[in-house]
């Protein structure tokens, strides 16, 4: 004999089911123009300069400076946004969306555990001559000078032989250098979001924001700018492929 409550939990369950199927075959592919803010999780602020690419399509373009951005696509399409200091997501559109609203878009952030700092004072000690007698300290890599991160020389292995290995084995070594790595990378990438943004790309090529647009995701692909870049390369780099880019556009 069968359980009437396992029939009537299959029933319901099989009935939810099949809306859920009808709903997602009832949607038709309509092209929209889809109005986005890309937006920080951490504190809801706007992500700017973010790329976001059609991944049907693989065409995509940048968000301005506060986070906003258009596009023209199907209502079925996904679209993928990356930007540095962020985990790289992939959105779909939701089923009620009108193109008169804006959709918000959150991204995730990628933060950095730095150990406590924990500074504490203490009374030097004096010798006999009174001279005051120094005293080593382990300083964490973010109050290090780059002489401490130096890769020790072959020789070193003779005549300091634990210092050598202990740059090359140790785990807490490796991860203090990579931390500093970590905060290089994000002090480069403010200083360069400062030489290299769509007000100055529009300034050097005379583009409107949406060719301008077209143009850095152009320009992002070639690879050619890192983040270490100063203003005057940051420039002539811009001016140089410009004019490769008008030559493969016809827009001479």
């Amino acid at each position: 004999m069968i359980n009437l409550k396992k029939y009537i939990v299959f029933i319901f369950l099989f009935s939810v089911l099949y809306t859920k199927a009808q709903e997602a075959w009832e949607v038709d592919p309509m092209p929209i123009r889809l109005k986005g803010k890309i937006i920080s999780m951490g504190d809801n602020l706007p992500v700017p300069y973010a790329h976001v690419v059609n991944n049907r399509t693989h065409g995509g373009m940048v968000s301005n400076a506060g986070g906003f951005f258009t596009m023209d696509m199907l209502n079925i399409d996904s679209l993928s946004i990356s930007v540095l200091g962020y985990f790289k997501e992939t959105f779909g559109l939701p089923a009620d969306y009108h193109s008169d609203s804006i959709l918000v878009f959150r991204m995730r952030p990628v933060s950095f555990t730095i150990r406590q700092v924990d500074v504490q004072g203490e009374k030097p000690r004096v010798n006999l001559d009174g001279v005051p007698s120094g005293k080593p300290v382990d300083i964490p890599p973010e109050l290090r000078g780059d002489a401490f991160n130096e890769r020790p020389p072959v020789i070193a292995a003779l005549f300091n032989p634990i210092s050598f290995w202990t740059y090359y084995l140790s785990k807490s070594e490796k991860r203090k250098r990579a931390v500093r790595e970590a905060i290089s990378l994000e002090e480069n990438w403010e200083m360069h979001s400062q030489n290299y943004n769509k007000k100055v790309v529009m300034s050097l090529t005379g583009l409107n924001e949406n060719d301008a647009d077209s143009f850095m995701i152009w320009f992002n692909i070639q690879g050619v700018l890192p983040y270490t870049s100063t203003d005057y390369e940051v420039r002539a780099a811009i001016r140089q492929y410009f004019a490769i880019y008008k030559a493969q556009k016809g827009m001479e």
